[in-house]
C-alpha cells in the first residue's frame, strides 16, 4: 500500500507504540465503567488517576489540577465560556491568530453581552506589545492567548504577557496544545507568572484522538459545558473514556521524558528543510521569531497552496495548507492576514510539521520533489499570463 511520507504532525501525530499497548487491555477485556462500585468499575478508576498523575507530573502540576475532556476544542469552550458563565459580562481579549476552538466561542460569547478584542500581532506573528498594553487598559476579566500557533509554530512569550495582566485581575488562559512534547511545560511557573489555565491535547503528541485535559488553577471558578453526573470534579459529566486517557498519561509521560532531546533533533530536520525552501525561493512566515522546532510555514510567489498541497501529496508527502478556501471566495489564513500578508501570497501558504520518524532523508527527497512541482506549477501559471 502506498505510504506518503507524513509531514502534517501538527494536524495530528501517529499512535506511540507504547501507548497502543497501554490501551490495548482496556480496548479489549477491561471494560468497567470507572463510576461503577465493583472490581470492574475500580480498576478503571484506578488507570484514570494513574493517567491524571502521569498528565500532572509532565508539566509540573497537581493531579487535582487536570480537568480530563474530549480534545483541545472542548478545553478551551469549558474555560472561556465556564469562566464566562460565572462572571457579569465584560471585556474578553483574545489574540488575533488563536485557533477557531477561542475565536468562535470568543464570538458566541459578544452575543451575549461580551466585549471581544483581538491583541494585534505584529509582521513574525509576536502580540503586539504596545495594543496588548493598551487592551490591558480595558481592564478585560478574562484573557486566552496561545502559547504556541499551530500554523506559524511562533510561539508567544505567555509568562511576561500574563504577568503584565496581574493587574487587571483577568483569569488569564493559555492553549498549548501544540507545545506538549516540543517545548518544557510548567504549570506552577505559569502560575507564578498569572496563567491561571492551560489546554492539552493527547493525540498532538503520539497519543489517541479523544482525550485532552483544561489543566486548572483551583481558584477559577468555572460552570461545566457538560452537566450530568458530576465527573471530573462536576466540571465535565459524561462517562470517562478509559482506553483514550490511559493513552493520554503514556504520552504526557513519554512527551516529559523526550522534551530534552526531540526537539533538539527536529530543529535540525528544520534547519535543513529551511535552507532548501529558501534556495527555491521560498517566503518563510514567522521565520524572524522563535518558534516550535517543527514547523515551517512557507509560501511560493503566484502558486495556490491547496494546489500544492494537491501535488505533493501524488508525489507522495502529506503537507498541510494554510488557506481557508472556497470555489467562491478563496481567503488566506486569518493568521496570515493578522501578520499582514499580502493575500496574494498568503493562499499559497503550506504547512510541514514534523515529527520523532521522520528524517533527513525524507527532507531531501521533498526539497527535489518540491523543486520539480514548484516548476512545473510556475511553468502553467506564465503560460497563463
Amino acid at each position: 500500500m502506498f505510504q506518503p511520507a507524513y509531514l502534517d504532525h501538527n494536524a495530528t501525530t501517529p499512535l506511540d507504540p507504547a501507548v497502543l499497548a497501554a490501551m490495548l487491555p482496556w480496548l479489549e477485556g477491561q471494560c468497567g465503567n470507572a463510576s461503577s462500585r465493583h472490581e470492574y468499575g475500580r480498576r478503571s478508576r484506578l488507570a484514570i488517576d494513574e493517567a491524571r498523575q502521569r498528565v500532572a507530573a509532565a508539566v509540573n502540576a497537581h493531579p487535582t489540577e487536570v480537568v480530563f475532556t474530549s480534545g483541545g476544542s472542548e478545553s478551551n469552550n469549558l474555560f472561556l465560556k465556564g469562566a464566562a458563565a460565572c462572571l457579569k459580562p465584560g471585556l474578553l481579549a483574545v489574540s488575533a491568530i488563536e485557533h477557531p476552538c477561542v475565536i468562535k466561542p470568543a464570538a458566541q460569547l459578544a452575543r451575549l453581552g461580551w466585549e471581544v478584542r483581538h491583541a494585534a500581532v505584529d509582521s513574525a506573528g509576536k502580540v503586539k506589545t504596545e495594543d496588548y498594553a493598551e487592551l490591558l487598559l480595558g481592564k478585560p476579566k478574562l484573557i486566552s492567548i496561545m502559547l504556541a500557533n499551530n500554523e506559524t509554530g511562533v510561539i508567544q512569550d505567555v509568562p511576561a504577557l500574563a504577568s503584565a495582566a496581574k493587574g487587571s485581575g483577568a483569569w488569564f488562559h493559555t492553549d498549548a496544545v501544540q507545545a506538549l512534547g516540543k517545548l518544557a511545560l510548567d504549570f506552577r511557573a505559569l502560575i507564578a507568572s498569572g496563567v491561571h489555565a492551560m489546554t492539552l491535547s493527547a493525540h498532538k503528541a503520539y497519543g489517541p484522538k479523544g482525550a485532552a485535559a483544561l489543566v486548572l488553577d483551583k481558584r477559577v471558578e468555572l460552570q461545566p459545558l457538560i452537566a450530568g453526573g458530576g465527573h471530573e470534579r462536576g466540571l465535565r459529566s459524561g462517562t470517562e473514556n478509559v482506553p483514550a486517557i490511559v493513552g493520554f498519561g503514556i504520552a504526557a509521560e513519554l512527551a516529559a521524558q523526550r522534551v530534552a532531546e526531540v526537539p533538539a533533533r527536529l530543529l535540525r530536520l528544520r534547519e535543513r528543510l529551511e535552507r532548501g525552501l529558501v534556495a527555491l525561493g521560498a517566503t518563510i512566515f514567522g521565520g524572524e521569531a522563535e518558534r516550535l522546532p517543527n514547523t515551517s510555514y512557507f509560501a511560493f510567489k503566484d502558486i495556490d497552496g491547496e494546489t500544492l498541497v494537491g501535488k505533493l501529496d501524488r508525489e507522495g508527502f502529506a503537507v498541510a495548507s494554510g488557506a481557508a478556501c472556497s470555489s467562491a471566495n478563496p481567503e488566506p489564513s486569518h493568521v496570515l492576514q493578522a501578520m499582514g500578508v499580502a493575500p496574494e501570497i498568503g493562499r499559497g501558504a503550506v504547512r510541514v510539521s514534523l515529527g520523532a520518524a521522520n528524517s533527513e532523508a525524507e527532507i531531501d527527497q521533498f526539497i527535489n520533489a518540491l523543486q520539480v512541482t514548484v516548476g512545473r506549477l510556475q511553468g502553467l501559471t506564465a503560460v497563463a499570463v
